[in-house]
């Protein structure tokens, strides 16, 4: 593998949150009317969650800042994984499609995907898809992140890119 400090820097373009456009990751949660406004708790556009594998774990994740490249990406191959800001401000992530979900798999450079996240709205990934993030460009940030009690113990699966990627801001 090549040494990431000396390969040369591979800048993301940044594309907008489309439900769309990030399917093969995961699914877009927006804003929905509440309460008595008629919105059925079974709504068809509601995440398919996977939690059933361990307790839930929701908290609140206290990120500093990491700055806006990174030359790691992790997945969860047994959970889907929620995030979202809670301070409202928009926020990045990168992913790679799932893929093949032995421990020797990694993702390509060149099949990451990297997205602006607006505010009022939370991602929800699929179980396998690759992750570098949440980033924000200031000084760090609070989120939401809804997984399994041990996730970061038992189904953290973590590789080193051949190459330093960075956001085109």
């Amino acid at each position: 593998m090549a040494d990431v400090a000396t390969s040369a820097v591979h800048f993301l373009p940044i594309n907008e949150l489309t439900p769309a456009g990030f399917a093969p990751f995961g699914e877009v949660v927006r804003p929905a009317a509440a309460g008595g406004q008629g919105v059925p708790s079974k709504h068809p556009d509601n995440p398919k969650l996977v939690l059933s594998n361990d307790r839930p774990r929701l908290w609140v994740m206290q990120l500093p800042h990491v700055g806006m490249g990174f030359s790691k990406m992790a997945r969860h191959r047994l959970v889907t994984q929620c995030l979202g800001s809670l301070t409202g401000g928009e926020w990045f992530i990168s992913v790679a499609p799932p893929g093949d979900l032995s421990d020797d798999a990694r993702p390509r450079v060149e099949d990451i995907t990297a997205f602006r996240i607006p505010s009022g709205h939370l991602i929800k990934l699929h179980c396998g898809t690759w992750h570098a993030g949440p980033h924000v460009s200031g000084a760090g940030d609070l989120f939401i992140n809804l997984e399994n009690e041990d996730t970061n113990t038992s189904d953290n699966h973590i590789v080193t890119l051949d190459q330093e990627c960075r956001y085109k801001t």
